[in-house]
């Protein structure tokens, strides 16, 4: 097996390397997506996902939890051996007896990471946060589709949380600016990626409010409700409620204005 050369080594090679593991798993060099066998497409993901040395036992118990010391330890090595085998720039690095993704190897994950951890910590309008907040609605969908393995489960959990808090922030943000085109993209993307989450709905009603258009917001509310007492046997919160409270009573009152206006003219 060819050996894992380190950092300082891969460095002269400029081919840069990019792993998706969001949605799909897609392994791409420059020229193109390269193929690799499942258990290397999972070694891969989870160093990435590790994104930090981690001993070779931890490793191969994680990926083979069901194997013992010995057999996972050789289905290591023959993931090893499949991924060193690929043109290029090696993809894992070893650090001691542990390995690591290798440097030059850029992540999808990563980058929409960080994206998330800008919002938070931003909440103003800069070019930057609004282009991040682009880059977390525009790739949606979930770590890793398909993939049962519990790291990838857990993880999946943890991106989807910090993505839609995020999608809240950055929706709020630009609504709060009159950005109202904007923020609808971001409810939309919201409430595709869950329907029953209260917080996509409520900020695409506020949404249609902001813009005047009382009778969808109405509409809006009412769908969401049908939706989460068919779905939960609930009714949504009484902080969703509270924004049209104003928009009902006023309608009420017109109703009623125009009945008595009616009733006087007869």
């Amino acid at each position: 097996m060819r050996t894992v050369p380190d950092a300082t080594a891969s460095a002269r090679f400029d081919t840069q390397v990019s792993l998706g593991l969001v949605r799909d798993f897609e392994l791409r060099h420059r020229d193109g997506p390269v193929e690799l066998p499942a258990a290397s497409q999972r070694l891969l993901a989870l160093l990435a996902l590790l994104a930090r040395p981690t001993p070779r036992s931890l490793v191969s118990a994680t990926l083979w939890p069901e194997a013992d010391e010995q057999h996972a330890g050789a289905s290591l090595r023959s993931a090893l051996w499949r991924i060193a085998a690929l043109p290029g720039p090696s993809l894992v690095r070893t650090c001691g007896t542990g390995l690591a993704l290798a440097e030059h190897v850029v992540v999808d994950l990563h980058d929409l990471l960080r994206d998330a951890q800008q919002v938070l910590a931003t909440r103003q309008p800069p070019d930057g946060l609004l282009a991040a907040g682009e880059a977390l609605r525009r790739l949606g969908g979930d770590l890793l589709t398909g993939w049962y393995d519990e790291w990838v489960v857990e993880e999946r959990d943890r991106f989807r949380q910090l993505r839609l808090y995020s999608l809240d922030v950055i929706g709020t943000v630009l609504l709060d600016h009159g950005r109202t085109g904007e923020a609808l993209q971001v409810a939309l993307a919201l409430v595709e990626a869950d329907p029953l989450r209260e917080s996509g709905h409520r900020l695409l009603l506020s949404v249609h409010l902001q813009e005047g258009n009382v009778a969808e917001a109405v509409r809006q509310h009412d769908r969401y409700a049908r939706l989460l007492e068919r779905e939960l046997g609930v009714q949504p919160s009484a902080l969703m409620a509270a924004l049209l409270h104003g928009c009902r009573t006023g309608a009420d009152a017109t109703v009623r204005s125009r009945r008595d206006t009616a009733v006087t003219v007869a």
